[in-house]
């Protein structure tokens, strides 16, 4: 070989071997990038919480604490949750939601206003390297965990004790259904396993989704379910919560119709646990949100620690933009008169002092509540 050939050789051997050390390099670079396991918070994690609103009682009284009282549990007292209630407004959950990625919390627990609204807030704390946890209502967007109730067995409960309470006469009755809010992807759900269950069962002579999920919505929809049904053609009402219901008992007793109709519930609020007491409500459906929320709390702490899911979530669920998400269903109870005391004072959710104030005690008495 001349001298031109091995010269020419050499400097295509060390081009070769730029390239493939530039390649390398680059693929060293690139595989660390995506490989590159999270930095673990260790105790001191900040979780933010974000929940939906207060006209329901549960979010304070229930939810909140609970869910703080299991991350502080899960990271021997260090954990901070940084809480904030959207008040049923989707643009100010978003802003909360901005917040909490701005604060650059560990993870972020929310339950949204709006499942489909929150979608994009959800996708920049993904982009931020924040994992989100949706409770109660699956969210749109990269969800991390998900942990909710079995919501079209709500609806089932709720159908299914209506049509118990109307008896032999179901076929030939009226009914009116009050389902939740059209934003809210559970309200779809509860409807879902309601009408499975009504359907063909009893005449549903109307029925409205409630704006905001509030009681004074359900109870002018009620009042305009009267106009047109007549007072006398309301045989039971299919209410998709206590709040509502609240409203809907409201209306029914404003327009003079006793002995009220069956009505049913959710959420054994306390209000809704006492009318249950009283006769005028129906029933609930009894949700173990100490379950859901030491459910959430765990998921949270693992994902802001940079461990899997997989010890806790025990399936997968789908929304309209992710599948498999890990999660957890948590089973529910129809609450009624007869059940008081294995659901909600055996869990502690209230005691029957709390329940039975002077108003209520003689109907406590005389459903054995004492």
């Amino acid at each position: 070989m001349n001298a031109k050939m091995r010269r020419a050789a050499v400097a295509a051997a060390a081009t070769a071997m730029a390239v493939s050390l530039a390649a390398c390099g680059s693929a060293k670079e690139s595989g660390d990038k995506a490989a590159a396991p999270k930095k673990s918070a260790g105790d001191n994690i900040t979780v933010g919480l974000l929940l939906p609103e207060n006209q329901t009682a549960r979010y304070e009284k229930l939810d909140r604490p609970l869910i703080e009282k299991k991350v502080k549990e899960l990271t021997n007292g260090k954990g901070v949750i940084s809480y904030a209630n959207a008040q049923q407004d989707a643009p100010t959950q978003k802003q909360q939601f901005d917040t909490m990625i701005a604060k650059k919390v560990n993870v972020i627990i929310v339950d949204a206003v709006d499942s489909k609204a929150i979608q994009a807030s959800v996708q920049k704390a993904k982009d931020s390297g924040i994992p989100v946890v949706a409770y109660d209502r699956l969210a749109e967007g990269p969800i991390d965990g998900y942990t909710s109730f079995d919501n079209e067995a709500v609806g089932k409960a709720q159908g299914e004790s209506l049509l118990k309470a109307l008896g032999t006469k179901a076929a030939s009755d009226q009914i009116v259904m009050m389902n939740g809010a059209s934003t809210d992807p559970n309200a779809a759900l509860f409807k879902k396993g309601a009408h499975s269950v009504l359907d063909g069962k009893v005449k549903i002579g109307a029925e409205y989704d409630t704006a905001d999920w509030l009681a004074s919505n359900a109870n002018t929809n009620m009042q305009g379910a009267i106009a047109k049904l007549g007072k006398g053609k309301v045989n039971g009402v299919y209410s998709a919560n206590d709040g509502l219901a609240g409203g809907i008992i409201t209306a029914l007793k404003a327009a003079g119709i006793s002995p009220l109709p069956p009505v049913t519930g959710q959420d054994a609020e306390l209000a809704g646990v006492q009318r249950i007491v009283t006769g005028q409500q129906y029933m609930s459906v009894y949700k173990s949100y100490p379950q859901e929320a030491a459910i959430a709390g765990e998921m949270a702490v693992a994902l802001a620690q940079g461990k899997p899911l997989d010890s806790i979530a025990t399936s997968k669920s789908d929304s309209g933009s992710a599948k498999q998400i890990p999660s957890v269903i948590v089973p529910v109870v129809a609450l009624t008169k007869a059940n008081i005391k294995d659901t909600v004072i055996k869990d502690k959710i209230y005691t029957i002092p709390e329940i039975c104030t002077a108003q209520f005690k003689a109907a406590c008495g005389a459903a054995g509540l004492k």
